[in-house]
C-alpha cells in the first residue's frame, strides 16, 4: 500500500487535516529499541519519539501487559494490588508531600483533572499558562492553548503570560532579571482574574518549558514566580508529561531540576512506553478535596494491564539504569551540537539537559532572526537521510531532539554526523 493510498483512506475514514510528521509521511511498521522500519523496509533513527520511553517494544514492557491480559483485566470499581504497588512506587520518587494519584488514560484527562484540583482547594476557577505552551484537548485544557486556539474562543477565566526564552529573556536580561520578568508578568495576570468572578486558582506549566523550546533556566528561576502563586492562594500544577521519568538526565522530574515544589503533578505519554497511561500527583490534602468536590471514575484509568505496563517501565529504568544513561549521552551529544556550532553560524543556541536537547537555528547570530523555514527544511531533509527529528519553540525554529532513553553515543554521533551533513548541503538562504 503506498503513501498517497494511506492518505487518501485516511481523509476519507478519518477525516482531513489529520496532521502527519513531514513533508513525506512515514508508514511505519516495525520498532524496536531505538530504530523504527518503514513499508519499504527503509530502516530509521529514531530521535524523537517520547512514548517509547525505554525503547520500542521493550521486551519486559510486552511480557508484563501480555502477562495480566492473561491473567485479568478489569476496573479500579474492583479491589486489585497492581494500582496500589504501582502508585506506591512511583510515588516514592516524588519529594513529600505528593504521597497520591489518579491514573488516567492520557495526559489531557490527568490535567483536565488538575483544573478541577485547584478548584477544589482554591473555590476559584481563574487559570494562567504560557503564550505557547501545549496541555492536551480536552474542552478545558484547550483553553490553554495560544498555538492551538479553541474554535469558540477563549474563556474569560484563563490568562496567558509569555514564555520564558533564554536565548530572548524577558527584559533583555538572563538570570534573576529573567525571572522577576517572569514572575511579574504572572503576578499581573494574577491581578487581572482577582478582579473578576473567577478569581485566581492555578498556574499550569511544564518545569522544563518543552514546546516553549526548553530555555536553559537555572536552579530556583521559578522562585519569584512560586512566591507570587503561593502569596495569592492558588497552586502550581507542573505538568511533566515530556520531561519526566528520568529523561532530562539529572532529575527523575523537571520540577526536581528546576528547584520548584508544585501542589500537583500530571503524567502521560510515556508513562507506559506507548500503553495508553496517565495520570495525576498530589498531596493527600489536594486529593481528599478533590474526591469529596467531584465523583471522578475513570474506566480505563488504572486497569491491571495499564498497571503492569507502567510498573514495568520503572523497573526497566532502574535495572538498566536509563536516567544515568540519559545524562551521559544527552551531556555528549550537547558537546556534539556546540562543536558542529563552531563549523555552522546558523545554530545560534544549544541547550538542553539529558536525551531532550537541540539546537535553535538562526539567520544571524548578532539579530538572532529566527531560520523557522530553514528549520523546517533540515527537519524533512535529516528524515529523507534516515534520521527522525522535529521542531518547536516560540518560533518553530529549535530543532527537538528526543529519543527514547536507551539512545547510546554511536547513535549520537550518527545524527550529529548527519546533522552536519544537512546542515552543509543545505544553505540557509537557498
Amino acid at each position: 500500500m503506498t503513501v498517497a493510498s494511506l492518505l487518501d483512506r485516511r481523509s476519507r475514514l478519518m477525516g482531513p487535516n489529520v496532521s502527519t510528521f513531514y513533508d513525506e509521511p512515514v508508514h511505519l511498521v516495525k520498532g524496536e529499541g531505538v530504530w523504527v522500519w518503514a513499508a519499504d523496509g527503509r530502516k530509521y533513527l529514531d530521535c524523537y519519539n517520547n512514548v517509547p520511553h525505554v525503547g520500542h517494544c521493550h521486551p519486559a514492557v510486552v511480557d508484563a501487559i501480555c502477562r495480566q491480559a492473561a491473567t485479568l483485566n478489569t476496573h479500579t470499581r474492583y479491589l486489585h494490588e497492581g494500582i496500589l504497588d504501582y502508585i506506591e512506587r512511583l510515588t516514592a520518587t516524588f519529594g513529600d508531600p505528593l504521597s497520591t494519584a489518579i491514573l488516567t488514560c492520557t495526559g489531557s484527562e490527568a490535567n483536565d483533572i488538575a483544573l478541577r484540583m485547584g478548584e477544589a482547594v482554591t473555590g476559584r476557577r481563574g487559570v494562567i499558562a504560557t503564550d505557547h505552551t501545549y496541555h492536551g484537548n480536552t474542552t478545558a485544557v484547550s483553553q490553554l492553548s495560544r498555538t492551538n486556539p479553541p474554535t469558540g474562543g477563549y474563556g474569560s477565566h484563563v490568562r496567558h503570560v509569555p514564555a520564558p526564552d533564554s536565548y530572548r529573556p524577558l527584559g533583555g536580561e538572563a538570570g534573576a532579571a529573567h525571572a522577576q520578568a517572569f514572575a511579574d508578568e504572572v503576578a499581573k495576570a494574577i491581578a487581572e482574574l482577582e478582579k473578576t468572578e473567577h478569581g485566581f486558582s492555578a498556574l499550569i506549566i511544564c518545569p522544563f518549558f518543552a514546546n516553549e523550546g526548553f530555555p536553559d533556566l537555572p536552579k530556583g528561576w521559578l522562585e519569584p514566580t512560586a512566591n507570587a502563586v503561593c502569596g495569592a492562594g492558588g497552586v502550581i500544577i507542573a505538568d511533566e508529561v515530556q520531561p519526566g521519568f528520568g529523561r532530562i538526565g539529572t532529575h527523575m522530574w523537571g520540577h526536581q531540576r528546576i528547584g520548584l515544589t508544585p501542589d500537583i503533578v500530571t503524567l502521560g505519554k510515556p508513562m507506559a512506553n506507548g500503553h495508553p497511561v496517565g495520570g495525576v500527583v498530589s498531596s493527600p490534602d489536594i486529593m481528599t478535596a478533590f474526591r469529596k468536590s467531584f465523583r471522578y471514575f475513570n474506566t480505563f484509568g488504572g486497569n491491571p494491564v495499564s498497571c503492569a505496563a507502567a510498573d514495568a517501565v520503572l523497573e526497566v529504568l532502574r535495572q538498566e539504569d536509563l536516567m544515568e544513561n540519559a545524562k551521559t549521552v544527552g551531556d555528549y551529544a550537547r558537546q556534539g551540537l556546540h562543536q558542529l556550532s563552531e563549523q555552522h553560524q546558523v545554530i545560534g543556541d544549544v541547550r538542553g539537559s539529558g536525551l531532550f536537547f537541540g539546537a535553535e537555528l538562526v539567520r544571524d547570530r548578532q539579530s538572532r532572526e529566527p531560520a523557522t523555514d530553514y528549520a523546517n527544511r533540515v527537519a524533512n531533509e535529516m528524515r529523507r537521510r534516515g534520521i527522525l527529528l522535529n521542531k518547536l519553540g516560540i518560533h518553530y525554529n529549535t530543532l527537538k531532539i528526543r529519543p527514547p532513553l536507551p539512545f547510546t553515543r554511536a547513535n549520537a554521533d550518527l545524527m550529529l554526523s548527519t546533522l552536519d551533513e544537512v546542515l552543509t548541503d543545505l544553505p540557509v538562504d537557498q
